[in-house]
């Protein structure tokens, strides 16, 4: 089997402030793709190619780069971290999977999916093989707990996502609910790999909840900047047809904010258009010129920042640096909406 790929950090689509940090931690995150060839290794020869397969096409290593930032901010990356940064990206990769069933997907990064490959049913229980490897790797820690959050993390992804389809094209949802939807479905693994990131260390518990809160928000912040993608973002790039989440009826931002604020009357123009699949182009644009697309990249900048202003519990080092360098990326990818 190849060796699994480090993200390309000089794609012109990768944000300055991402290559400087995933520098910093360039060699545990050579340590973590080897780890994490190797769990697929562990399983029966007869689907290992299959979860190597699911590994390679996970994007930037998000979750792995927080894990070993924040164990880096906190006293230094141990094995432990490694294995947990290992932990979370099996769980994120296992999440795509069951993603990409659910939505239909095709391509992930260019690359066919395990459910078009395969088909839904194989994928579902490649899916699920991955959940159950990674919450066994979570029992080797000798801290209980750890595999406790790991697990109670995973629950929170899985329930974001039963919530979201559910909740496919209900006129109803509320902002509060959306933002519930995102901090469980993205935002969880992203606040775990923070927390456990510290807790490995025996950080005080005032620093772990920062990073778990700091995890939370950009997180957050980082969905809310995928549904502005989806609204305003250049096709060429993005890697999908603009509007593909409003024609599968997921309610993003950007779309409640216009619904909450519009008259009477244009709420229920863009209810109905919503309902029956039509005037997309048309409501988009209207999140524009309403100023509902200006709120939400407002809304995330400002998560973006309560994010940083939290790391000032930690002491001034290049892994603090790093930690506020990913919410600097994600701010600069929000800019370019404004």
């Amino acid at each position: 089997m190849k060796h699994l790929p480090r993200p390309d950090l000089k794609a012109k689509n990768i944000p300055k402030e991402i290559q400087a940090a995933f520098k910093l931690i360039a060699d545990p995150l050579d340590s973590v793709e080897e780890r994490i060839r190797a769990q697929a290794r562990a399983f029966d020869p007869a689907v290992e190619s299959y979860v190597a397969y699911a590994c390679e096409s996970t994007g930037k290593r998000l979750r792995p780069a927080l894990t070993l930032l924040s164990a880096g901010a906190t006293g230094g990356i141990q094995q432990g971290h490694i294995d947990l940064a290992v932990i979370m990206e099996l769980i994120h990769a296992a999440t795509l999977v069951h993603d990409d069933i659910i939505d239909g997907a095709d391509l992930r990064r260019s690359q066919p999916t395990a459910n078009a490959k395969w088909g839904s049913a194989l994928s579902v229980l490649l899916g699920d093989c991955m959940f159950a490897h990674a919450l066994k790797l979570s029992t080797h820690f000798e801290d209980s707990e750890m595999a406790r959050k790991i697990a109670n993390a995973t629950a929170e992804v899985c329930s974001g996502e039963i919530m979201q389809t559910q909740r496919r094209f209900d006129l109803e949802l509320t902002i509060p609910e959306y933002f519930r939807i995102i901090e469980m479905k993205t935002a969880a693994l992203f606040a775990t790999s923070t927390e456990l990131g510290a807790r490995l260390n025996g950080s005080p518990e005032p620093t772990i909840t920062a990073l778990q809160a700091y995890g939370l928000k950009l997180g957050a912040a980082y969905q809310i900047y995928d549904d502005c993608l989806d609204i305003a973002g250049d096709e060429s790039k993005a890697g999908k047809t603009l509007g593909s989440d409003l024609r599968k009826g997921k309610l993003t931002l950007p779309v409640l904010l216009l619904l909450d604020h519009a008259t009477e009357a244009g709420r229920a123009r863009w209810k109905q258009a919503i309902r029956e699949g039509n005037e997309t182009e048309a409501l988009i644009e209207e999140t524009r010129s309403t100023g509902a697309l200006s709120e939400t990249i407002s809304t995330a900048r400002r998560l973006i920042g309560e994010a940083v202003e939290g790391l000032s519990i930690l002491e001034k080092s290049p892994y603090r640096t790093g930690l506020e360098d990913l919410c600097r990326s994600v701010d600069r990818l929000l800019k370019q909406f404004a």
